[in-house]
């Protein structure tokens, strides 16, 4: 296990995009986002995924520079084209320009479409949140075809994300849904691939039916250390969580997500890509009274209040894992399995980054 500062991390990260052709910002932008995942426990969406993003830029799967343009521009609503950029770029773009409309109109849709991998949905929802606003994201991954629906063992979804954010008062941190439609997000197996967290041990499913949670399932045969894994090459599937409820949300991610953005629906032959359907709302023009606020507080209060199974646990609303997570790592360091750990070093060492600038990323291994 290697201990990394979350600091050091996000300039290591930078500096290796910068290697790979991205400028600064956009390089730095990668760095901040994929740690920031791993701050909130959601290691499947941060740096593990560095070397699979350097290599689809060299393949030319998702292009660097790119910014968002307008397809339809209305005061309520837009449709953007991301131009397979990072959607760490696009993303926030699409974000803010939803931001923009909701304060001036109360309520706003943005629909994204062609944004490369937008990572964990949860920080534009917490960017929503933070200037006051409500959000609900529909998102899918098109080219990525990983799940199998409820009651099929063939692949014909993506991981299809869902994603809700509401504000609250005084600087707490906002309530947050944030999921993969799958009972695992593809990034989780490729970190337990990595020796890091197992999955647990119904989360694939083969092309028998059988159950499993061998990332060789979805991956095919791959290298017990650094090297690539194909999710497209394995012989079964990701189920999708909660039998037909999970599998009927992940049918909708894909149809409002992919087909409703013009991104399209996830199936064969088509080039990866994000589609992300943005609703954006301002409680403050919905609730002019003030009822919300003190409402959400009470019921956020209610919710807690049951009674716990297990001796000593607590009840937890959407969100206050990440956000306790996330102060924990900050003031301890973030932890990385060795498999991750040494992707990210042969990734950095092969795009000529010094055995110093990596080796000031660590705290301890």
């Amino acid at each position: 296990m290697a201990l990394v500062d979350a600091g050091r991390l996000v300039a290591l990260v930078t500096s290796i995009f910068e290697a790979a052709g991205c400028d600064k910002a956009e390089a730095g932008r990668i760095g901040h986002y994929l740690t920031e995942a791993n701050l909130a426990g959601h290691d499947s969406h941060g740096v593990a995924r560095v070397p699979r993003y350097v290599d689809w830029l060299a393949e030319g799967k998702v292009e660097a520079g790119k910014e968002v343009t307008a397809v339809v521009d209305t005061p309520s609503l837009a449709v953007l084209d991301g131009h397979y950029g990072f959607g760490q770029t696009v993303g926030p773009q699409a974000v803010r320009i939803g931001i923009a409309k909701a304060k001036a109109q109360g309520l706003a849709a943005v629909a994204l479409r062609h944004a490369g991998h937008l990572g964990r949905i949860g920080d534009f929802a917490e960017m929503a949140a933070a200037e006051g606003l409500v959000s609900i994201h529909f998102v899918n991954v098109v080219g990525s075809i990983l799940v199998a629906p409820h009651g099929g063992v063939d692949r014909r979804i993506s991981t299809a994300p869902y994603c809700i954010g509401v504000p609250r008062p005084d600087g707490q941190s906002p309530l947050l849904l944030d999921f993969a439609t799958s009972l695992v997000a593809e990034g989780k197996v490729l970190v337990a691939s990595f020796g890091g967290k197992p999955i647990p041990g119904d989360a694939l499913i083969s092309p028998d039916g059988s159950k499993s949670n061998d990332p060789a399932v979805l991956y095919g045969p791959y290298p017990s250390g650094p090297g690539p894994r194909d999710p497209q090459a394995g012989p079964g599937a990701i189920r999708a969580f909660g039998d037909h409820k999970g599998s009927g949300l992940a049918f909708m991610c894909e149809i409002l997500g992919g087909a409703l953005t013009g991104a399209g629906a996830t199936g064969p032959g088509k080039r990866f890509c994000n589609g992300m359907m943005s609703i954006y709302i301002d409680p403050k023009i919905v609730d002019p009274d003030g009822f919300f606020p003190a409402e959400c507080a009470d019921y956020v209060a209610y919710y807690k209040s049951s009674r716990p199974v297990e001796a000593g646990g607590e009840v937890l609303v959407p969100g206050e894992t990440e956000a306790r997570g996330k102060a924990k790592k900050l003031k301890d360091g973030v932890p990385l399995s060795d498999g991750t750990w040494d992707a990210i070093v042969d990734t950095a060492k092969r795009l000529g980054i010094g055995d110093n600038v990596i080796k000031a990323t660590l705290l301890a291994s």
